[in-house]
């Protein structure tokens, strides 16, 4: 296997993790050391490179910290849905996808990809072309935002 490959399958492994997390997270209604108690016993049970448990961890409490942002955003994109009303796992799919396409540190398209794939394994094909919908909505508003931004940059580099 190709370092390019492994890298790729841990990151994706780390993303599973994440969810995982997360979904233990909402359903527990889990919070601050407890969660930090949730995260050590996960790794206690599945242990894995440090490198993976740091990405993870990344994905993790960025996601939590990012709510306020990220929910307003699946709303708006999730037509005639609340996020009341989605299965948990797809809202937990669907809230870390928004959260990499807040943080940019991957292209939107694989991002996205990763999502379907985690919907596909979580929750089934249904909601793995939800979750595309879904988040193909984030990723055009969040271009819209970025619009003029970018605009402005070129109009002053053009000075």
């Amino acid at each position: 296997m190709s370092a390019a490959r492994s890298a790729r399958d841990g990151r994706h492994r780390a993303r599973e993790a994440a969810v995982q997390l997360l979904y233990q997270r909402e359903v527990g209604s889990i919070e601050g050391a407890d969660l930090d108690a949730a995260v050590a016993r996960y790794w206690t049970e599945h242990p894995a490179p440090e490198s993976r448990q740091a990405f993870t961890a990344n994905l993790l409490h960025g996601t939590v910290a990012a709510l306020d942002e990220i929910d307003p955003l699946l709303e708006t994109a999730a037509d005639n849905w609340r996020l009341s009303r989605m299965a948990v796992v797809d809202r937990t799919v669907l809230r870390l996808g928004v959260y990499e396409l807040l943080a940019a540190a991957a292209p939107p398209a694989v991002v996205i990809d990763e999502a379907i794939e985690l919907a596909r394994t979580f929750s089934g094909d249904e909601a793995a072309r939800f979750v595309n919908g879904v988040l193909d909505g984030v990723k055009r508003t969040l271009a819209r935002r970025a619009e003029p931004a970018d605009r402005s940059d070129a109009a002053k580099s053009a000075q």
